[in-house]
C-alpha cells in the first residue's frame, strides 16, 4: 500500500469538497464543544459537592422560651437535647449558639448591608445547635429524629438546599448534552453526505483502480481517512473553543467564591482526550457504515 498515494487522495478529497468539509468540521466542533461543556459542568458539580459537603451542617433552632431564658443551655430541656445530639452516632460535633452569638454572626455575614443590620434585633434570632455530621448524606435521618421534639422550633438541613442547587446545575449539564446530541446528529449526516459526494466525484478513478486489481479496502481507505481527519480537526477546534470560553467568560463567572474555578487542566484532561476519542470514533464508524451502505464499488 502506498501511503503517499492515500495521503494525496485524502487531501484531494477534502479540497475538492471544501465547503462541505468546512461545514462538517464546524458542525463537529460545535457538537463536541457542547459535549465538552457538559463534561466541565459535571466536573464543577463534583468540585462544588466536595467543597460544600465539608461545611454542610444541620441547624436545630430552639423555641422562643429556651432562646429567651436559657442563654448557656444549662436547663434540662436544652441540655437534654444537646446530650441526645452528641450521643447520636451520625453526629461529629455540636455547638450551641445563643441569641447574642447568633446576632454577632448575623452582623458579620451582612456587614456589607448596614441597613439590614440596623433593622435586626437579637431577640428576633433563635438560639440553635449547629450540628456537624460524620457523613452529610445521613442528615435526613438526624432531621427526622429531632424534628418536632419538645424545645425544638424547626430543623434546617443544609444538605437539602445543596441538593436543590446542584439539581439546577444538573439540568444545565443535561441541556448541554441534549444540544450536543442534536448537533452530533447533524455532524453525522454531513459526514455521510460528504463521503458519498466525494466517492461519487471520484467514481472513475476508483473504477480504474478496481480494474487493475486494487482491493475494496484500498480504494475506500482515503474516504474513511477524510472523515477522520475532518473529525480530528473539528475536535481540536472544539478544544480551542472551550479554552476561549474559559478565559473569555467562565473565569469571570466562576470566581472561586461560590463556584469553583475551571482550570486549564480541567479542559486538557480528561475533556480533551474524550473529545478526540469521540470524534475519531464517530467519524470512523460513520464513514465505514456509509461506505458499506452506499459505496459498493
Amino acid at each position: 500500500m502506498r501511503a503517499s498515494f492515500v495521503f494525496s487522495e485524502v487531501v484531494t478529497g477534502l479540497r475538492r469538497n471544501l465547503t462541505m468539509t468546512i461545514a462538517m468540521i464546524l458542525t463537529t466542533a460545535i457538537s463536541l464543544a457542547m459535549l465538552g461543556s457538559g463534561l466541565l459542568v459535571m466536573r464543577t458539580i463534583d468540585k462544588m459537592r466536595t467543597n460544600f459537603l465539608a461545611d454542610v451542617e444541620v441547624t436545630v433552632h430552639l423555641t422562643e422560651d429556651i432562646s429567651a431564658g436559657d442563654k448557656n443551655c444549662t436547663q434540662s430541656v436544652c441540655s437534654g437535647l444537646r446530650d441526645q445530639l452528641q450521643s447520636n452516632t451520625a453526629v461529629e460535633s455540636v455547638i450551641f449558639e445563643n441569641r447574642e452569638a447568633a446576632y454577632e454572626r448575623f452582623k458579620k455575614i451582612f456587614e456589607s448591608q448596614p441597613e439590614l443590620v440596623a433593622l435586626a434585633r437579637p431577640d428576633a434570632l433563635p438560639a440553635s445547635f449547629h450540628v456537624k455530621l460524620k457523613d452529610p448524606d445521613r442528615s435526613a435521618g438526624v432531621v427526622a429524629e429531632f424534628n418536632g421534639k419538645p424545645g425544638i422550633a424547626k430543623v434546617d438541613d443544609q444538605n437539602k438546599f445543596l441538593d436543590v442547587f446542584l439539581n439546577k446545575l444538573n439540568k444545565v449539564r443535561d441541556l448541554a448534552f441534549v444540544m450536543a446530541v442534536v448537533t452530533a446528529a447533524a455532524a453525522l449526516m454531513l459526514i455521510a453526505n460528504t463521503i458519498q459526494l466525494s466517492a461519487f466525484t471520484r467514481r472513475t478513478e476508483v473504477g480504474i483502480m478496481r480494474l487493475v486489481g486494487a482491493t475494496r479496502w484500498y480504494t475506500q481507505l482515503p474516504f474513511l481517512l477524510e472523515a477522520m481527519v475532518a473529525g480530528l480537526v473539528g475536535s481540536l477546534l472544539s478544544i480551542g473553543l472551550l479554552i476561549g470560553l474559559k478565559y473569555g467568560f467562565l473565569d469571570a463567572l466562576f470566581d472561586g467564591q461560590v463556584f469553583p474555578q475551571i482550570s486549564l487542566l480541567d479542559v486538557l484532561f480528561p475533556v480533551t482526550p474524550v473529545l478526540i476519542l469521540v470524534s475519531a470514533l464517530i467519524s470512523a464508524v460513520t464513514g465505514y457504515v456509509t461506505l458499506r451502505l452506499y459505496v459498493r464499488h
